[in-house]
């Protein structure tokens, strides 16, 4: 079917003229922002240039070495997370129990968690168990830890996305025919998942960095514990730590960047 002159030139309307006005707008706003980073990143450049002496040989025989802990560093954190999502879930369900015990068993783990620190739980599953018999690698106690510590932490967040599904449609799951189970394998969790998802990121890009602390035990080899040792050794502490902090920036970013792109999705499927 041919389209005329007059309709090919036909005046935009005024929601699209404001759609693109807004367009425009956010363009702007992104390339302010991105001149701003580089003119921060130019500053840092020269800082280090200049009156911060780095020596240059150092980073470039010992960058692969510390990057070679980067695998260890994703391998706990991804571990970890699993493990923090399975007891956060676990946890949630219980404080939303009214079972007794079981709200009970869920409230004071997310207490006693809480209220300890990291690195403490990090060596008291590395240092004290060995005094009840029981022997963990430096691995599986910076995983198990990491996976207490934020599985408390996070139980909030699928405690609020399982109590955002609303009463009318565990009823109408119930009018259905469906079984307890069921209504929360098919209604509840899909839904408080897709709520928990955005959060549950910000908290692996947290862990990610948490994980440095594993490096204390000594027998791990991710990205701190390498930066560290070489740093001690030949006597330049500040390159070494400089490098680890750049992995670390860049990791952080690429999965902020994930994120970002899998929040972009939610937000279509929403509308």
């Amino acid at each position: 079917m041919s389209i005329s002159v007059e309709e090919q030139s036909a005046p935009k309307s005024q929601a699209e003229l404001l759609y693109e006005a807004q367009l425009r707008k956010e363009r702007r706003f992104r390339v302010n922002v991105a001149i701003t980073w580089g003119i921060l990143l130019l500053i840092l450049v020269l800082l280090f240039s200049g009156p911060i002496k780095i020596d240059g040989e150092f980073v470039r025989k010992n960058m692969l070495y510390i990057a070679g802990g980067l695998w260890q560093t994703v391998l706990i954190s991804v571990l970890s997370i699993m493990l923090a999502i399975a007891l956060a879930l676990l946890a949630a369900l219980g404080r939303l129990s009214n079972i007794p015990p079981v709200y009970a068993l869920s409230t004071f783990y997310v207490s006693l968690i809480r209220g300890t620190p990291l690195y403490l739980q990090i060596f008291f599953f590395f240092l004290a168990l060995p005094q009840l018999g029981i022997q963990l690698s430096g691995l599986a106690s910076g995983v198990f830890a990491l996976g207490l510590n934020y599985g408390a932490y996070m139980s909030e967040i699928f405690r609020a996305g399982l109590a955002s599904v609303s009463k009318g449609q565990r009823e109408a799951a119930m009018a259905l025919g469906m079984t307890p189970g069921q209504t929360m394998k098919r209604v509840i969790l899909p839904q408080a998942l897709r709520f928990a998802i955005p959060p549950v990121g910000n908290e692996f890009i947290a862990m990610t960095k948490d994980s440095a602390l594993v490096s204390a035990t000594g027998f791990v080899h991710e990205l701190m514990w390498r930066a560290t040792k070489v740093g001690r050794a030949q006597f330049h502490n500040l390159e070494a730590l400089i490098m680890a902090a750049i992995f670390y920036w860049i990791m952080t970013l690429i999965l902020t960047f994930i994120q970002n792109k899998i929040e972009a999705r939610l937000a279509k499927g929403d509308r």
